[in-house]
């Protein structure tokens, strides 16, 4: 499964995010330098994530944004099925789109449908301090 880019910019500002100290702001302007990623398309990410209550963000001068919730508060899986919702790998995951006419007798849904489950349950497992665990090999990346 590919995940969108959205989704892939949320994880990456988390981490990003995660890695600092907890008294620093940072501002989407050094984010998006850091990663090479659009500004525009990064306000979007910070703003929903703003809206989910992950991180806090501050406008004005000494504004910026930081972590929200301690890393193993957020999990994984929660916050891609947020991002990716609705996952549909396939037309037919989409009663309202779909055309296709081996519908009734198709088993790929059904074997999707378990790969997706198994997919988001591993996931599941993981909070943004997993993710987290080599901190100081990021810090060192992030001052490259």
């Amino acid at each position: 499964m590919q995940l969108t880019s959205f989704t892939d910019y949320t994880l990456r500002v988390l981490i990003y995010l995660g890695v600092q100290p907890e008294d620093k702001r940072s501002n989407i302007k050094e984010i998006s330098d850091f990663y090479s990623i659009s500004f525009n398309h990064l306000s979007k990410v910070v703003y929903e994530l703003g809206k989910l209550g992950m991180v806090e963000t501050v406008r004005g001068r000494n504004g910026g944004i930081k972590i929200a919730k301690k890393p193993s508060e957020i999990n994984i899986g929660s916050l891609v099925r947020h991002t990716e919702s609705p996952i549909e790998i396939v037309e037919c995951f989409n009663e309202e789109k779909n055309t296709c006419k081996l519908n009734s007798a198709c088993r790929l849904k059904g074997a999707l449908k378990e790969a997706l489950e198994a997919y988001l349950n591993v996931l599941d497992s993981y909070t943004l301090s997993d993710l987290l665990v080599n901190k100081e090999d990021i810090k060192q990346l992030l001052m490259k």
